[in-house]
């Protein structure tokens, strides 16, 4: 169980992010045309995976642009967060975010347990932290950050090195 902070208040999330060195949780999530997808989809790629509060939020939505931005032919951004996939696909249309996949937690909320960012108590309960997780091609954790205070941008320059 981690501890972060909403605007300074204590929150908690089930458990940890995934250890660095550790192969990461396959998943199985909801893509914007209602598909199943899961991490085997992007075999062979680098993977950052964004997750996020709401991308329908100020700091979410500019992490999804920032990384759609330095996005890559090499590497796939996913943007991970209970919202429905429609609401996703809107708001990465409204911020030209063309470069990421987006991918709610709308039918399973096992990612979110398996990765260790499902929020157990506050305003935010059963939302996702906002955090990123960096794999290698073969699904190897290179990266992991918990972003301390709900209410601030990931640390951009660390996440997007290690996916160099």
């Amino acid at each position: 169980m981690a501890k972060i902070t909403l605007e300074g208040n204590p929150i908690t999330t089930i458990g940890d992010l995934p250890a660095v060195g550790s192969i990461a949780p396959d998943f199985k999530l909801t893509g914007k045309d209602l598909t199943d997808v899961s991490l085997n989809d992007f075999a062979g790629k680098k993977k950052l995976l964004d997750i996020v509060v709401s991308l329908d939020t100020g700091i979410c939505a500019t992490s999804a642009k920032m990384f759609s931005d330095a996005a890559r032919d090499d590497s796939v951004m996913l943007v991970i967060s209970a919202d429905l996939p429609f609401a996703m696909d809107r708001v990465c249309t409204a911020e030209k975010a063309d470069n990421i996949v987006s991918l709610s937690i709308m039918r399973n909320r096992n990612f979110a347990k398996d990765y260790g960012v499902l929020i157990q108590d506050g305003p935010l309960a059963g939302l996702t932290a906002r955090s990123i997780v960096v794999l290698d091609e073969n699904n190897k954790v290179i990266y992991t950050e918990l972003v301390p205070e709900i209410a601030q941008d990931p640390d951009y320059e660390k996440a997007l090195a290690a996916l160099n």
